[in-house]
């Protein structure tokens, strides 16, 4: 866990978040500001700065976390639906904590941004 870390905070339980799933490793909550009618995310429990910092040992839990993310979806069904994982503040990271935004119920264009 991050001390300075807004999603740790979330899963240490000191910032309220409208949780969706949660089990040991990982945890969806509402995106508090929605891109789509359907918008969520799921992290890790554990801290991650982000995709880059991702290691071989972490693939497993990254793999949950699109498992997850996808379930969820189609228990909302919602059938089609985007993942969007940013690195880095210029691709629009704003919480370094690795995290999945899972975006649907409209369509969505192409390019993104």
């Amino acid at each position: 866990m991050s001390d300075n870390c807004l999603f740790c905070k979330i899963v240490q339980g000191q910032i309220p978040a409208a949780k969706i799933y949660e089990d040991d490793e990982i945890l969806a909550f509402a995106d508090i500001n929605p891109q789509a009618p359907t918008h969520f995310l799921v992290i890790p429990k554990r801290h991650l700065a982000g995709p880059g910092a991702v290691a071989e040992a972490d693939q497993a839990l990254i793999g949950k976390v699109m498992r997850v993310g996808a379930e969820i979806a189609k228990e909302r069904r919602v059938d089609s639906f985007r993942f969007v994982v940013n690195n880095g503040a210029a691709a629009g990271q704003t919480v370094f904590h690795f995290h999945l935004h899972v975006l649907g119920g409209r369509p969505l264009a192409w390019p993104p941004g």
